[in-house]
Formats: C-alpha cells, structure tokens, sequence
C-alpha cells in the first residue's frame, strides 16, 4: 500500500450522496465568481484582493453586532473575544496590502479602465462597520440607494445606538452616573469632556474596575488595527496611483489621507494626556 493509501485508510472516497467540503463552503459560488474584463494578468489579483476583503468585513459586521447585544445586556466576558477577534480581521485585511501592492501602476493601468465608475468607497459593508462603531454621515446612505437591501441595513443601523454609545452607557452604569452617550446619532461620534472624565476614572483606579479598564483596551486595539487599514490603504494607492482621482470620482489619496484623522473613539486616546 502506498504512503497516501496508509494515511487516507478510513477515509470516505465518495461524495454523490454525502455533504463534500466543497458543498458545505459554496466553493463553486465562491471560485466561479471572478470575471475579468480585461485580458489583464493582474485584473484576476484585483478581484480576489477586494472579494475576500468582503468577506472578512462581513465577518467583523457579524462580530460587532453580536458584541453590542452583549454589551446591552452588561454581559462583557464574550464582547472582549468579539472584540479582539475584529481587530485580528483588520490584521487580516492589513496584510492583504501587501499582495496587492505587488501590482506595478503600469499593470493597474492596463485594466483600469474595466473598473468604470466602481470604486471600494461604494462599500456599503465598509461604511456598515464605520456606521456600527460610530463613525456616521448620513449623507453617504445616496450611494446605496440603488441597492434596497444594503441601503436598508444601513439606515436601520443609523437608528440604533453605536457600539460606541452602549460602551458609554455601560460606562456610566458601572460608574452609577447619568447616561451620557444620548439618542442613537447620524453623524459622526465627537468627543466629549465628560466621557473623557469617566474613562480617565476607570484609567486611574483599574483594579476597581477591571472590566471597564479591559473593555477601554479592546477598544483601543480595535481602533490600532483599524487606523494601520486605512493607513496601509492609502500607502497602497499612493504608491499604484499616485494622486490621480479615485474611480469612484473621490480626490483618491487627497481624500484617504484625510479619513486619517478620523478618530472612532476619541475620548479613549484623549485621556491618555490626562493621566
């Protein structure tokens, strides 16, 4: 008997009646959904590159979710591995950079024009997540309005607290002050002296309050691994398409530099000069 044989004794051979891996992941949705349209060696690249960036954003929409319902409910324990586990996904959306920055601008020229008008900043499961941890701007819901059900998800999450909000909440609650965070908003999360005030309280005593001290932690590395994306998307896009316009008619670099400076918890990095 062969090596293979020996290690594959045991081993069911035959799938015509019995779930295959294949059927349980949808691999012949999965691996048939890329088409180029250009004869661009580097066009199939592209496609996988933002696809699988897609899936790893739905999971972390799946795991930001689940951690707010948590949080609702002052249930903290598994909201921490939600939370570590989305800034691992950002890890992992990091690292795809690097596969894409080894496209040249003359092989991204050779297929930019099939893009058209298509650009990532159309990303409804992007602007979800920005939407899920605070980062709101109602004006962005005209993108999806041609798609119903994208654009539904993201005006329903427009109505509820950020992850962001119930974290305060939570915050105060533990500290037994008034709620602070407010009704659910559509524009960006600013920061507030009072906020800052309560966290620099969980800062300077966290043995007494341990789980508000770690749950401000797993904020912070999820916002690390977030600002690394964006930091590593600009370098990507500056260094394939210089300063020209985005496809989607955005001042491209000009526009992701500024998305910089924007801070998703800015209490929690503030108090860092306080203390």
């Amino acid at each position: 008997m062969s090596d293979f044989g020996k290690a594959s004794e045991g081993a069911k051979m035959s799938f015509a009646d019995a779930m295959s891996y294949g059927d349980y992941l949808g691999l012949d949705a999965i691996l048939t959904a890329q088409h180029p349209l250009s004869q661009a060696h580097d066009e199939m690249l592209f496609i996988i590159q933002h696809q699988t960036s897609e899936l790893w954003m739905r999971l972390a929409i799946h795991e930001l979710q689940a951690a707010r319902e948590v949080m609702l409910t002052d249930n903290l324990q598994p909201a921490f591995k939600m939370l570590s586990r989305v800034a691992r996904i950002f890890e992992q959306l990091n690292n795809a950079w690097d596969v894409l920055r080894t496209m040249t601008p003359s092989e991204y020229t050779a297929f930019r024009p099939s893009l058209g008008s298509s650009s990532g900043f159309q990303s409804h499961q992007y602007r979800l997540i920005e939407y899920l941890l605070g980062n709101r701007n109602k004006a962005l819901l005209q993108l999806h309005e041609h798609k119903s059900e994208a654009h539904g998800a993201l005006s329903d999450e427009l109505a509820r607290a950020s992850l962001y909000q119930v974290a305060i909440d939570l915050l105060c609650r533990r500290l037994g002050t008034a709620e602070l965070a407010g009704e659910p908003g559509q524009e960006a999360w600013a920061a507030r002296p009072e906020v800052q005030d309560l966290w620099q309280r969980v800062y300077e005593a966290p043995g007494a309050h341990w789980e508000l001290y770690e749950l401000a932690e797993k904020l912070v590395d999820l916002e690390d691994y977030f600002r690394r994306w964006r930091f590593n998307h600009v370098t990507t896009v500056e260094r394939i398409i210089g300063f020209k316009r985005g496809t989607g008619g955005t001042n491209g670099v000009a526009y992701l530099r500024k998305m910089l400076e924007v801070e998703l918890f800015p209490e929690l990095w503030h108090v860092r000069g306080a203390l």
